[in-house]
């Protein structure tokens, strides 16, 4: 039998269409960050995007982060993503395994119009400049680190502690929470976006860095 498609969902699919309408962030594509605790849902979120917006390309930061970064990888992002797209250029990144502590292959990130980069941390205040939007998955911390170790297993357990205070101290220290555009809430069936605590009439049209307006991707 063939899958399922995905439920209709009014919510994401307006969303969609206003982030098709906004201008560049990075060089032509416009860049969207989905940002919230380990756990929240942001990976299940970003595939519902992505696929309202025709299959836009979503990058997943746990194939940048590593168990010695687990936050510590700005500079990689910068240099393997954000310049070839800033450029017009599709970006090459190499994931990392994360049961064989080793980076893989290298895998292609298409310069699409908008494309998604979902993961804990992608709201940091590096990489804000070069974001149209920033979205925040709006469940408590605990509720979503709950959900995180139910699906990970007791096998990792330990990882998960060690995961928790990091991330604490990441957020203390960089938050993205107070700078999203807007908070995107879980509901029975499918999403609702709201206005977050950083939306400014603003964002987006001066959040092009003098990127070149005649790049295409």
């Amino acid at each position: 039998m063939p899958a399922s498609p995905d439920p209709v969902d009014p919510a994401v699919d307006d969303l969609a269409a206003r982030l098709r309408r906004l201008p560049p962030s990075c060089g032509p594509v416009r860049l969207v960050g989905i940002d919230g605790h380990a756990g929240s849902g942001k990976s299940t979120f970003a595939a519902r995007l992505a696929g309202a917006l025709g299959g836009a390309p979503v990058l997943h930061l746990d194939d940048i982060a590593t168990h010695e970064e687990l936050f510590a990888w700005t500079d990689r992002l910068m240099e393997q993503v954000i310049e070839p797209l800033r450029r017009g250029e599709s970006a090459r990144y190499s994931p990392y395994d994360w049961r064989e502590r080793r980076f893989g292959s290298a895998r292609v990130l298409p310069c699409a119009p908008v494309v998604l980069v979902e993961g804990v941390g992608v709201g940091r205040r590096a990489l804000r400049p070069w974001l149209v939007r920033l979205m925040w998955m709006e469940l408590p911390d605990e509720e979503a680190w709950a959900r995180g170790r139910a699906r990970d297993g007791a096998e990792q357990s330990e990882f998960w502690v060690g995961w928790v205070q990091a991330e604490r101290r990441h957020f203390s220290e960089d938050p993205s929470r107070p700078f999203a555009d807007l908070l995107i809430r879980p509901r029975r069936t499918g999403y609702e976006a709201l206005t977050g605590p950083g939306a400014t009439s603003e964002r987006g049209p001066h959040l092009t860095q003098g990127d070149d307006p005649s790049a295409m991707c």
